[in-house]
């Protein structure tokens, strides 16, 4: 059980923090005969399956490593396109890792900016005035917990949908975030945070959870 990201974002859906706190392993390495048996296009400066799922390699993961090279975007190490390397049957064997793609900074700042207007959807759609907004989403394979402080300030921690306690480690999220970042004198309000000692606080937060399965409230 862990907790996978955490993010703050602004009263106006701006992404001020983020961390990827733990990420599953889904790589699936394999190595392949000429023809390869499943369909590949470039897609967003990414090697991308859409079509011929086996052995674990699903539609959307893309290539990360040939022949135990990492890649770089749509080509290889040397700046070869990856497309027209795997085209030509003098490359096999070839071995590729595959695995699921790794959000860039521009998507985050995207996604946080998607949640933001999601939220205030919920809100509208509420048969009740002053609603809270959406403070779970649940999917199977992690639960996604919000907590919005009165100022607009939004707390999200991605995490095992079997994590009990983070409901707690939201409110003590907010807590680090009040004691060592806006009584910093250094911090601009609003904007992203760099703060060393708000880094440490929450990574025992963090671990305290882990550790026990559970959040307790004791660092």
């Amino acid at each position: 059980m862990a907790i996978y990201s955490l993010f703050v974002i602004n009263k106006a859906g701006g992404l001020i923090y983020h961390q990827d706190v733990y990420t599953p392993k889904s790589d699936i390495e394999k190595t392949f005969g000429f023809p390869l048996d499943l369909v590949l296009k470039n897609s967003g400066e990414k090697v991308v399956v859409t079509f011929g799922q086996r052995d674990g390699i699903k539609v959307g993961h893309v290539i990360l490593e040939i022949n135990g090279r990492p890649t770089n975007g749509i080509r290889m190490e040397d700046g070869r396109e990856i497309l027209t390397e795997l085209a030509n049957a003098e490359n096999y064997p070839i071995n590729i890792k595959f695995g699921r793609p790794k959000l860039t900074s521009n998507e985050k700042l995207v996604l946080a900016s998607m949640f933001h207007s999601l939220f205030a959807i919920s809100c509208q759609l509420s048969p009740e005035h002053r609603s809270s907004g959406i403070e779970l989403l649940e999917a199977d394979t992690f639960k996604l917990h919000c907590y919005q402080t009165v100022t607009g300030i939004k707390f999200i921690i991605i995490a095992d949908p079997k994590l009990g306690g983070v409901d707690a480690l939201l409110r003590k999220f907010y807590e680090i975030y009040s004691d060592f970042a806006l009584k910093n004198p250094f911090y601009s309000l609003e904007m992203p945070i760099r703060c060393e000692l708000f880094e440490q606080n929450l990574q025992l937060a963090i671990e305290s959870i882990e550790k026990a399965g559970m959040y307790s409230g004791n660092m």
